[in-house]
């Protein structure tokens, strides 16, 4: 087993490579397609019909967003948690889905990285639907867990033999320290996956932001401690900003 760091549009890229398939820890954004079918096919040398699965950990523009399109291409299956509904689902959905798609081009802005379309749809339809505990199918070195939180479906994906942790949006790491990720729409849940995570006491994590890791006891009661006791949202952020605009202009 070779796992490969990718540097994708504003997230990173884990691509699993083994004899039998190619595994891609998660969906990107649509802005990495071209890059990762050239990694693919001109420098492992191997036909982009060699990824047999892409595990999409939930539903984010940098997590989701290329899914569709690489099932399209290659040929491959896409596999996402057992939960039911769609993340982006009624009206509120589909303006959240716009919005988390403006504040990736956000970031990507302030990673000084040039335009790109990212737009992708706002619903998933995966040819595999994973519970807690379950291997993923044709690649049983990895696991998927239930580490929800962040939104309703979140996934981390364990690498037994290496007892490594792949926990895409658990976490991310600012100035050197680990922090909640934004937005925490379900904060006990949060907390759980948290506890959980530090229960198996991983030998490294894997960041969608900042890489391998290797949080000490230290760290981790750290995020414990900025883990939100109330949902950390956008609306709730947009209230907030509007109750101290409205208190200065009093």
């Amino acid at each position: 087993m070779k796992l490969h760091k990718l540097e994708g549009y504003i997230q990173s890229i884990y691509l699993v490579e083994y004899e039998h398939g190619l595994l891609l820890l998660d969906g990107c954004t649509r802005a990495d397609i071209g890059m990762l079918k050239h990694f693919i096919v001109g420098q492992l040398h191997r036909p982009f019909t060699d990824l047999k699965l892409v595990v999409v950990t939930h539903m984010h523009p940098d997590h989701a967003g290329a899914a569709a399109k690489l099932r399209q291409l290659s040929g491959c299956r896409v596999a996402a948690a057992n939960v039911p509904g769609q993340w982006y689902s009624g009206v509120d959905g589909k303006l959240m889905h716009l919005t988390d798609i403006l504040l990736a081009k956000w970031v990507a802005k302030r990673m000084r990285k040039p335009r790109r379309n990212l737009w992708y749809t706002c619903t998933l339809t995966p040819d595999m639907k994973l519970n807690d505990g379950d291997s993923l199918p044709g690649f049983s070195e990895w696991q998927a867990l239930f580490t929800q939180g962040h939104t309703d479906r979140d996934l981390s994906l364990y690498h037994q033999p290496s007892h490594t942790v792949y926990v895409a949006d658990l976490m991310v790491k600012v100035k050197g320290r680990y922090i909640p990720p934004f937005p925490v729409f379900y904060p006990n849940r949060y907390r759980h996956s948290l506890k959980k995570i530090m229960a198996m006491a991983p030998s490294s994590l894997i960041l969608a932001h900042g890489g391998e890791v290797y949080p000490s006891p230290e760290d981790y009661q750290y995020l414990l401690s900025r883990a939100p006791s109330v949902p950390m949202t956008h609306w709730r952020s947009v209230k907030s900003k509007l109750r101290k605009a409205l208190r200065r202009a009093a």
